[in-house]
């Protein structure tokens, strides 16, 4: 039996925070760059409509999903993580990107227990069926509303999510960091 239920989104999280810019900037004849990001939603970042975005998304996702870069050290990690917890995937991204992001995360070689598409920002709810006792996340918003539910997170810094943070919530800038304080939870659990 694992030690540790683990919940980690994908999308900026395992991912590098910033992968969708170049194509946005493209697309949209914008040059925002990575300070600009102060703002969750992308449409709002690059100044257009929530429609228009949503068309570009819808064209591009598949292409944008598969080309994500990995951030620095998450699938070692992560592979470090999984030999003694329960790693599950826990992303907001749109069902249809189900067999893709199984294949995404195979090709990088990255281990799981478990995958949840969600189509929705909503992660309490699997949070509680998976028995969640970590949640690695990149989205302010969700971060607060899993944390409010009572699991502790970890909230991976970026320019868009830099609200104020309550008590169930600590800020990481990296992985290493990640792995270190998942090792002091599970020393604290032992000891117990």
């Amino acid at each position: 039996m694992k030690d540790l239920n683990i919940c980690i989104d994908i999308d900026g999280t395992i991912t590098e925070a910033y992968y969708w810019l170049d194509m946005c900037n493209r697309y949209f004849d914008k040059n925002i760059s990575e300070k600009d990001v102060t703002e969750y939603y992308v449409h709002k970042v690059l100044g257009v409509s929530k429609e228009d975005y949503a068309e570009f998304y819808e064209r591009y996702k598949f292409k944008l999903h598969w080309e994500q870069k990995i951030r620095q050290d998450a699938k070692s990690f992560i592979k470090r993580l999984s030999l003694l917890h329960n790693i599950y995937f826990v992303t907001a991204r749109d069902k249809c990107l189900t067999m893709l992001t199984h294949e995404y995360l195979r090709k990088n070689g990255i281990p799981y227990d478990g995958l949840f598409v969600l189509g929705s920002h909503y992660k309490v709810d699997t949070a509680r069926e998976l028995d969640c006792d970590v949640f690695v996340e990149d989205n302010y918003e969700n971060a607060i509303q899993l944390s409010s539910s009572g699991f502790k997170v970890l909230l991976i810094d970026a320019n868009y999510n830099r609200g104020p943070l309550n008590d169930n919530i600590t800020r990481v800038k990296e992985w290493n960091e990640i792995y270190r304080i998942i090792d002091g939870l599970l020393l604290q659990s032992e000891a117990m």
